[in-house]
């Protein structure tokens, strides 16, 4: 069985905590995409944890984490954040890399700071991790897949023709030094021998575990409005953030996903620029955030201030349906108890009309939010774990949020732990 767990939104729906708890029943745990630009914020036994590139499962003795080829690999992050895992107690994982996976290289964190800043007032608020110019390396067919790292003397020249263009770039776009060919060699060396003991055909050892019935989990990176595609293009990501890349970035057969978990937030969050329909501001969005999450709505990976809102059915609507979701994990339910009333984003109003379907970007741009407001539950929901003994205010919430969505609401967070949850029937 493959299920996958991806979001509907902007990224931030609280992915980490539904991946670590279905961890628990997997054999096998993948993260298909993206890199170390995005956080999932896991509070368990052992602590609390942001992990970046690793995925969810690693705090399960019993489970294989596969960082796939679809990943940007950043090499010494990955063991750093291994050594620390280890460090607070955490036993030592069980990682495998693919060796078609693409590497990281510091250049490419450089080539995304430099181009922040010469874009100056319209940058994409990227997280600077190097993603975009990693993944246009990757298919400008200029980047280093794992397996080359270990092919001699091919390597040492691509460095040369990689590195040619690269200075071209920084001497004449960015006036920025230039990179020394023999160094980056050496760093590629290093990468080898760190990466070494992971290395694995993953493609081939999942087909295996499909053969034996093994139980795998896809762990997506952000969410569907992030989409490079079928997102707010071209305040997007890199990578695609559907759970249908997942058959493409760990490497199995698409007609083996079978079930599709899309998280979807029982309010708005977002981290970086792009339209957000739903946002609020001032005090009651200070409020919100305050209130928000674990810690806060803050990144787990930049630690900026999430910009936040009412929940968009609109916008979750549309994220479920390009997901394929079979089924919908309600997640920061208890953030909302403070609130005599909730308000929520059912339309868009785009040049005098009203409508129920996310648009592209271009009409975004003039959306306004319809809204219908709900009575708050006014009480602290954490523990309960019995949808019945939910307040009835609170259920109806939920109901109501998945009459919009149009797919079963099966889950229901209460609470940052891994066990604050409320399960239902399709």
């Amino acid at each position: 069985m493959v299920r996958a767990i991806v979001g509907a939104n902007w990224g931030d729906e609280g992915k980490g905590k539904i991946t670590d708890m279905l961890g628990e029943e997997s054999d096998i745990v993948i993260r298909f995409q993206g890199g170390s630009n995005a956080g999932h914020t896991i509070i368990n036994d052992y602590g609390r944890f942001a992990l970046h590139l690793l995925p969810s499962g690693v705090f399960y003795k019993h489970t294989t984490n596969i960082i796939g080829n679809g990943v940007a690999l950043n090499i010494p992050y990955l063991v750093k954040e291994i050594n620390d895992l280890v460090e607070k107690g955490v036993p030592a994982p069980h990682i495998l890399v693919s060796d078609r996976a693409q590497v990281l290289m510091p250049y490419h964190i450089e080539f995304d700071a430099y181009e922040e800043e010469r874009l100056g007032g319209k940058s994409f608020g990227s997280t600077k991790s190097g993603i975009a110019p990693f993944y246009s390396d990757k298919y400008a067919k200029i980047g280093f897949q794992v397996s080359e790292l270990f092919g001699g003397e091919e390597l040492k020249e691509k460095v040369e023709r990689v590195c040619q263009m690269k200075n071209v770039m920084l001497e004449h776009l960015y006036h920025k030094p230039l990179l020394d060919p023999q160094k980056i060699y050496e760093t590629l060396l290093e990468y080898r021998d760190m990466v070494a003991p992971y290395v694995c055909d993953v493609s081939l050892y999942l087909n295996q575990a499909l053969k034996e019935n093994k139980t795998i989990l896809l762990e997506g990176q952000l969410g569907s409005l992030k989409d490079p595609d079928h997102g707010i293009y071209p305040m997007v990501t890199s990578s695609s953030t559907l759970a249908a890349y997942g058959a493409i970035g760990a490497g199995i057969p698409p007609y083996e996903i079978t079930d599709i978990v899309t998280v979807v937030k029982a309010y708005s969050s977002a981290v970086g620029a792009g339209e957000f329909v739903s946002e609020i501001f001032g005090s009651e969005a200070d409020e919100l955030r305050r209130r928000g999450g674990d810690k806060g709505e803050f990144g787990a990976t930049t630690g900026r201030p999430r910009r936040v809102g009412w929940f968009d059915a609109v916008a979750s609507r549309y994220g479920c349906r390009i997901q394929g979701a079979t089924e919908v994990a309600l997640t920061v339910l208890d953030v909302l108890g403070y609130l005599d009333e909730i308000p929520m984003c059912v339309g868009y109003e785009i040049d005098g009309k009203v409508t129920r379907d996310f648009p592209t970007t271009v009409s975004l741009h003039k959306a306004k939010p319809v809204w219908k407001t709900m009575p708050g539950w006014k009480c602290d929901i954490r523990g309960i774990t019995e949808y019945e003994k939910l307040p009835q205010e609170c259920r109806d919430y939920i109901e109501a949020i998945e009459r919009e969505l149009e797919v079963p609401i099966t889950m229901v967070s209460n609470g940052p732990s891994r066990h604050e949850i409320i399960k239902r029937s399709k």
